[in-house]
């Protein structure tokens, strides 16, 4: 049934843009171009409607869900694993946020980080052939965030603030295209969806572009192609790279099978966002850095494991 779905709105994807197409065909560029500039705005009403959904969620529910990160303390890794597989850049900022305050443990921080989808679910979401791989690629960074993020806790317990000595403050933290995580407005329901739904189209853009003049040199895909234990180790450390351009890089390789499965998700688990910039500006340097190496470490063993397993 989800196949017949899939299909459907494929086709009529087709059909809604084949005007579209035609036109883009007759532009003086090299095939790999236009197949570029129609893959590309194939996925703008996709997006737009995800990204929608998602300000939705976030307007009506991110204060709850921040709460309940606050108030968690030493138990707050299945929360915020479970909170960040919500497609948004917002939960690893104010993870990094409260970490640096003590309000959360270091394990709570890392399996934050780890199971952080940011643009992953939007673009799979908008790309109807490949949306099968939003189970695997979830499934896979909760419970990599979980199991890691507990086990993190138990070798290395965090001095955390207790609830009651704990006094909130107004967090002035932005997350992507300068957008107010915090508070708010509802003006920001339509606007930031258009505003953010511009901006990832024009990574996509440029990411496909670069992706189809590289499959068109024979020499390039041959090393691609032969260095899957490579991949992820390499990935592991593009992903460290707090912008969310690095998600959609990586997760537009994985639709053009660029790169394997497990380099897939050794980028993408390494992938905090913005939420490494928070911690570098606010925490302490020789913590971020523990950090940060811990996130590398998880990241590329586990898309070694998951490369050598499939």
């Amino acid at each position: 049934m989800l196949v017949s779905i899939i299909d459907k709105i494929n086709s009529l994807n087709e059909w809604m843009f084949e005007p579209i197409d035609s036109l883009i065909e007759k532009l003086p560029f090299a095939d790999w171009v236009v197949d570029a500039i129609c893959d590309s705005v194939h996925l703008l009403p996709f997006l737009f409607i995800v990204f929608l959904i998602i300000e939705l969620l976030e307007f009506y529910y991110a204060d709850k869900i921040n709460s309940s990160l606050k108030k968690t303390g030493k138990s707050g890794v299945l929360v915020g694993s479970l909170a960040s597989i919500i497609p948004q850049c917002g939960f690893s900022v104010i993870a990094s946020s409260l970490y640096s305050k003590r309000i959360i443990t270091r394990g709570a921080l890392i399996a934050v980080y780890l199971a952080t989808s940011d643009e992953t679910i939007p673009i799979l979401l908008a790309t109807p052939t490949k949306a099968h791989l939003i189970i695997p690629i979830v499934g896979l960074k909760l419970l990599i965030g979980i199991v890691f993020g507990y086990l993190i806790d138990v070798i290395s317990p965090t001095k955390v603030v207790d609830n009651e000595d704990y006094t909130p403050d107004i967090m002035e933290e932005e997350g992507c295209c300068k957008h107010d995580i915090e508070h708010g407005h509802k003006r920001e329901i339509f606007i930031h969806p258009i505003v953010h739904t511009a901006n990832v189209f024009g990574f996509i853009l440029v990411i496909t572009l670069i992706l189809n003049y590289c499959l068109e040199n024979v020499t390039v895909t041959n090393i691609i192609e032969g260095s899957k234990f490579i991949q992820p180790i390499i990935a592991g450390f593009v992903g460290l790279i707090p912008n969310c351009a690095i998600s959609i890089g990586i997760t537009m390789m994985l639709i053009k099978g660029s790169i394997t499965f497990g380099a897939a998700m050794s980028g993408l688990l390494a992938n905090a966002g913005l939420g490494l910039l928070v911690l570098l500006k606010n925490n302490d340097f020789k913590d971020t850095v523990k950090v940060i190496s811990i996130v590398l470490v998880i990241s590329i063993l586990s898309g070694l494991c998951i490369t050598f397993l499939s």
